[in-house]
C-alpha cells in the first residue's frame, strides 16, 4: 500500500455505515475496518460526524475509511478515503497522497479499473457483485466470475467486493478471490445489527 495504512493488512470484513453513532456501535465489538458514508449533509455536521467516528475508530485500532469528503479528511487527521469515479474528476488525489492517506476507489467496468489502478490505489471495490436495493445503479450485478477477473488484473492490491452482500454469500466472493467482503443493508437493516455484526466477525475473521 501506498497510504499510511502500508504495512497494515485490511480486515476481510468491511461494513459500511451512514452515521458516527452506528461506528460506535460496531466498532467495540471487534470491527477492524469500517466506511463512514455520509451524503447531503451541511459541513459542520459532516466534520462532527468524522471527528466522532476518527476518534471511535482510534480508540478500537479500527481502520476509518472516509467515503468523499476528501478534504475534510486530511483536515481531520484521518487516514484513508474512498473515492467512487465521479469523485475522481475533482479530488487531489496528490493532496491526499501527500498528507499521508490510504485510498480505496469504485470500479464497474474494465475502463473504471484501467482508470482506478493508474492511481495506485490502497484497494479497488469491484460492485454492486449482487442485485442491491441501497442505490439505483448503472450497472448491472457483476456476480462472482468478475470478481475472479478482476482479482487476476488487480494481483496484490486488495479487492473488495461490494454490493447485496449477506453473510451467507461472502464465502463465495472470497472463493471467487475477493479479499474483502464489504456490507451495508445486512448489517444496517438487520433486527439485530450486533448479532449480525458478530456473525461476520466470526465467519471472517482469520487468526492472527
Amino acid at each position: 500500500m501506498s497510504g499510511a495504512e502500508t504495512g497494515r493488512r485490511l480486515d476481510r470484513f468491511y461494513p459500511i455505515v451512514p452515521t458516527a453513532d452506528w461506528a460506535a456501535r460496531l466498532v467495540p465489538l471487534g470491527v477492524k475496518l469500517i466506511q463512514l458514508r455520509i451524503k447531503d449533509r451541511p459541513e459542520d455536521e459532516l466534520r462532527t460526524e468524522i471527528r466522532r467516528a476518527r476518534d471511535v475508530c482510534a480508540t478500537h485500532d479500527c481502520v476509518l475509511v472516509v467515503n468523499d469528503h476528501w478534504r475534510l479528511a486530511i483536515e481531520e487527521g484521518c487516514s484513508f478515503v474512498h473515492l467512487g469515479q465521479e469523485d475522481l474528476d475533482t479530488a487531489d488525489t496528490a493532496a491526499l497522497r501527500a498528507a499521508g492517506l490510504s485510498l480505496g476507489l469504485s470500479t464497474h467496468d474494465q475502463a473504471e479499473l484501467d482508470r482506478a489502478l493508474a492511481f495506485e490505489p490502497d484497494y479497488i471495490a469491484l460492485g454492486p457483485v449482487y442485485p442491491t436495493v441501497l442505490k439505483a445503479m448503472r450497472f448491472a450485478p457483476q456476480g462472482l466470475e468478475r470478481v475472479t477477473q478482476w482479482k487476476r488484473r488487480v494481483g496484490a492490491v486488495p479487492l473488495v467486493a461490494i454490493g447485496g452482500f449477506t453473510l451467507e454469500r461472502a464465502e463465495g466472493a472470497f472463493a471467487a478471490g475477493a479479499d474483502i467482503v464489504s456490507v451495508v443493508t445486512d448489517i444496517v437493516g438487520a433486527a439485530d445489527p450486533e448479532a449480525r455484526t458478530r456473525a461476520w466477525l466470526a465467519a471472517t475473521r482469520q487468526p492472527e
